[in-house]
């Protein structure tokens, strides 16, 4: 029998993707913001109990890390309370929820790649409406939390990713921190293993979903010139240099040894980044 995943939030890059590599293998029910406001409880729980899916994918975010700081009820009320809704309506209609968040729960103060079970300590308000989010999608009876962080692909073309090789070939300079160490996420690959996860029925839970290694910002761009064949024009420089509102963690590498022990291993973010630019 067809699975029907109900995917909220999908014009976004996440949710797009899912919606386009979903679509086939499938019933695929793709919303985006116009279609349901996710901060509105009960439309929420009219339209899920209409649709009656196997699985919702909640892809929508506020993810704007500055703004959150000035406009907290807006980040709470959908990385936070929206979340609560999905799990209240997955957990009432028998689905399971796929829930993304993101390594800004950690501080960033770590030396080696953080595992699901390292102690939170989101150091923005962006980071702390996402784990108030995480933990309102544990609510639901069945549960995926799946973080993801830098994500690049898809039909947008807005990542740091891709504005890195905007820059390059154009022959222009980029400028990227040296000292911000992370595992990017290619959304192809995040899908691919989220649809693993869920059909195989692995173990609920947090996961991270990220693909394998990790990189300083400098080095991505370096190898994005490589694989692109231009020359690296790139202004390396240190996060204390740069002023945000917000405060970024400075390590934010992610251990997938769970995944991997769930049968599932992620390509390496240099073979993910050549793929996508081919």
């Amino acid at each position: 029998m067809t699975p029907r995943w109900l995917i909220v939030g999908a014009g976004g890059q996440l949710g797009a993707a899912a919606a386009a590599r979903l679509t086939g293998r499938a019933d695929v029910i793709a919303l985006t913001r116009r279609d349901l406001d996710v901060t509105d409880h009960a439309a929420v729980t009219d339209r899920v109990s209409r649709e009656r899916p196997d699985v919702i994918l909640n892809a929508s975010a506020y993810t704007n890390v500055d703004g959150a700081e000035d406009d907290p009820v807006s980040a709470l009320a959908v990385n936070a309370w929206a979340v609560q809704s999905l799990a209240r309506a997955a957990t009432d209609t028998g689905a399971a929820l796929v829930h993304f968040s993101t390594d800004f729960v950690f501080d960033g103060n770590a030396s080696a790649p953080y595992t699901e079970s390292d102690p939170v300590a989101p150091p923005n308000v962006y980071g702390q409406s996402k784990l108030v989010g995480e933990w309102m999608a544990a609510g639901a009876s069945a549960h995926y939390v799946l973080r993801v962080e830098s994500l690049f692909g898809g039909p947008s073309a807005h990542s740091s990713i891709d504005k890195i090789v905007t820059a390059l070939r154009a022959g222009q300079s980029a400028r990227v921190f040296v000292d911000r160490v992370v595992s990017p996420s290619y959304v192809d690959d995040v899908v691919e293993a989220t649809w693993r996860l869920v059909e195989t029925n692995a173990p609920h839970g947090t996961y991270h979903l990220v693909n394998a290694g990790e990189a300083t910002w400098y080095r991505i761009a370096e190898e994005v010139a490589t694989i692109l064949g231009v020359r690296p024009v790139l202004e390396g420089t240190r996060m204390a240099d740069v002023p945000m509102r917000a405060t970024r963690p400075r390590y934010c590498a992610l251990s997938i040894e769970r995944l991997r022990a769930a049968g599932i291993d992620m390509p390496a973010w240099h073979d993910a980044l050549r793929r996508y630019l081919s």
